[in-house]
């Protein structure tokens, strides 16, 4: 594993595709659907779609309930291929299978200041064709569910789950793995996982 920091925005040279993940329980939402919770007028996806579109080629939903209101949308969506909430590597092996094209960006539903160079930077992380995964920190902290990563990893998450795991962590730091630093941005990675958050923070409509 190497940490690099990143300041400077790099142009994107290949297709990225995107997958933001919103098919967990959200048990400390109180199991309602987290990635259609309103915050600030929208619903938490549309935050993320505002913030992850413009940077990549094509994007999909992973959720696994209320699909006709993530359609309604107007992007793809994909449940997982194994229906019994495993989390989130399971979200991330069916954007793998659906999307064929080498890079993945994936992202949680509940991120709504998600950096608007994310793509670029983590690109540039990416470098050498030895780095098969790009991991964000916020300068402290990975950011687990915040990667790029190669498409040729879909077997590798197979056969983790299939050998009954499910750390998504775990799983990464047995791969060729970089993290990339945003040290200059690290609120951009506060989610919101209950209903006190968003009370607390719907005043705070955006972050550079």
């Amino acid at each position: 594993m190497r940490q690099t920091a990143i300041n400077s925005q790099e142009k994107a040279l290949i297709v990225v595709n995107a997958v933001i993940l919103a098919g967990g329980r959200a048990s400390r939402m109180g199991g309602q659907d987290k990635g259609l919770v309103r915050f600030n007028g929208q619903s938490m996806v549309a935050h993320t779609l505002g913030r992850i579109r413009p940077q990549v080629d094509s994007l999909v939903i992973n959720a696994n309930r209320n699909l006709d209101a993530y359609q309604a949308l107007g992007y793809d969506v994909i449940p997982d291929e194994n229906q019994e909430f495993m989390g989130p590597l399971a979200g991330i092996l069916s954007a793998l299978n659906h999307l064929n094209d080498s890079i993945l960006l994936v992202v949680p539903c509940d991120c709504p200041w998600l950096p608007l160079d994310l793509v670029s930077r983590m690109q540039a992380c990416m470098g050498d064709s030895q780095t098969d995964i790009v991991v964000a920190s916020d300068g402290e902290q990975e950011q687990p569910v915040v990667l790029l990563l190669k498409a040729n990893l879909a077997q590798s998450i197979q056969d983790y789950l299939d050998a009954g795991e499910r750390k998504l962590g775990a799983w990464y730091r047995n791969q060729h793995f970089s993290v990339c630093a945003f040290t200059d941005n690290p609120d951009a990675f506060m989610n919101i996982n209950t209903h006190e958050q968003i009370a607390q923070l719907s005043t705070r409509s955006h972050l550079s």
